[in-house]
This record gives C-alpha cells, sequence and structure tokens, in this order.
C-alpha cells in the first residue's frame, strides 16, 4: 500500500473515532481538531457515509451510526 494511501486511511479511522466519542460534531470542528482543510475533511466524511458510519442529520452536522465497526490498531 502507498504511504499516502495508508495516511489516509489512518486519518479516516481518526475522523471516525472522533465522531463516535463525541456524539455530534460540525464540520469545522474536524477541520480544527485534525488541521486538515474543510474540502478533506468532506472527501473523508463521503467516504465514512458511503460506508454507512456516519450520516449528517442536519446541514454541516455529523454524527456515527449505530453499524458495529471491528476497530483494528
Amino acid at each position: 500500500m502507498k504511504p499516502s494511501t495508508n495516511r489516509m486511511l489512518t486519518r479516516i479511522k481518526s475522523v471516525y473515532m472522533f465522531i463516535h466519542e463525541k456524539g455530534t460534531v460540525t464540520t469545522q470542528q474536524l477541520v480544527d481538531e485534525f488541521g486538515i482543510t474543510p474540502r478533506t475533511v468532506q472527501r473523508d466524511l463521503n467516504v465514512l457515509a458511503y460506508n454507512d458510519l456516519v450520516h449528517s442529520p442536519s446541514r454541516g452536522r455529523w454524527a456515527a451510526t449505530k453499524k458495529k465497526v471491528k476497530l483494528t490498531s
């Protein structure tokens, strides 16, 4: 796996874990927490939403779904 792909997957996992722990977060909170651009956050959220791991209860807010996930390090 390319190093850039590994970094991306690690970041997406971290974003998911952050959302899961906090409950509901805003896109801006993710930008501030991870120091990445709003566009990068949106791409990561799109991956998570496509895999039914997060949903947007209202514009700009994100929450984890009830889908069971086995997290590995």
